[in-house]
């Protein structure tokens, strides 16, 4: 079992949705992990993340935001839906840096 964390920053434009999937991905691709885990956390109160359709993001009403996200990952890649992804919610009006933690676990 190996375990290998990972951090990248976003910068936002304001409230609203930013799409991190590509970010996440390649830190996963960037691990000699292949089955297993990844946990992506963000370490902020005012931003949170949310997993929902990335082709239609006004379903936004439907999720439930928190501070983290656990994903399956399968031959190097997430087990996302076909139109799922992660965003970065960001609740601040104003732009902000968000720093985001990618821990991911397996061998």
């Amino acid at each position: 079992m190996s375990r290998q964390t990972c951090f990248f920053d976003v910068l936002t434009r304001g409230k609203g949705l930013n799409e991190i999937t590509p970010q996440v991905q390649r830190v996963l691709q960037g691990t000699s992990i292949r089955e297993g885990v990844v946990t992506i956390f963000i370490r902020h109160t005012s931003a949170s993340l949310v997993i929902f359709e990335n082709a239609d993001p006004s379903r936004i009403r439907m999720s439930r935001t928190r501070t983290s996200e656990v994903v399956p990952v399968s031959k190097v890649e997430m087990v996302l839906g076909t139109w799922e992804g992660i965003f970065l919610f960001e609740h601040r009006r104003a732009p902000e840096s968000r720093q985001i933690t990618v821990n991911v676990m397996g061998c």
